[in-house]
């Protein structure tokens, strides 16, 4: 699938783990490889937006730091277009230990005729770091960091966007795992539970 490529962002801060969560283990495998392994087969152009390169230098992968510092995944999001040889990237985060591929293909095959397509969780929020975001975004996306609008619905309006319902979601990842995020050692345990099943 050569028209998108895959971007793993991993700016965050990580202040709520104490350490950098991209590399914190579930069951047995630092986060960010997990990632790699669910993503690897989705794209020839995987890459790594992350601000401290060195760190992810080992994983073997093309690192970009922000091109607008401390804009947070907003800027990420603006980042890994910026970079991408494809019209289309899949985003994803780094701490996110159970991706599911199938669901991931079936969200790049509707990014036809959009600019977004997001996945909505049972309460229909957006996960824009479970998203795919087309080379239309960049210029909206700009005009809000420069207008420091930084949530990442923010430029929502100005583009087209496919969101993905519950119904459709449930076809795949009933149990929304995907969207689990690392971000705090609660949330560790639960994955590693999870891991463990």
């Amino acid at each position: 699938m050569n028209s998108i490529s895959v971007a793993i962002l991993a700016g965050g801060q990580s202040s709520r783990m104490g350490v950098n969560k991209a590399f914190v283990q579930v069951g047995g495998r630092p986060i960010i490889e997990r990632v790699i392994g669910q993503v690897g087969d989705l794209s020839n152009e995987l890459m790594i937006i992350a601000n401290a390169p060195a760190e992810y230098a080992h994983l073997g992968l093309p690192i970009f730091t922000d091109l607008i510092p401390g804009k947070g995944p907003l800027g990420g999001v603006y980042t890994a277009l910026s970079q991408s040889r494809s019209e289309h990237v899949l985003a994803v985060s780094c701490d996110q230990p159970f991706l599911n591929p199938t669901l991931l293909r079936f969200l790049l095959d509707l990014r036809k005729g959009y600019d977004v397509v997001v996945p909505l969780s049972r309460d229909n929020y957006p996960q824009t770091m479970h998203a795919v975001y087309g080379k239309g975004c960049l210029a909206p996306i700009r005009r809000c960091i420069e207008a420091d609008r930084l949530k990442v619905i923010s430029f929502f309006n100005d583009v087209r966007v496919r969101r993905v319902g519950n119904r459709e979601i449930d076809r795949f990842d009933p149990d929304r795992l995907s969207f689990l995020n690392v971000n705090a050692p609660d949330d560790l345990r639960k994955a590693e539970r999870l891991a463990c099943l």
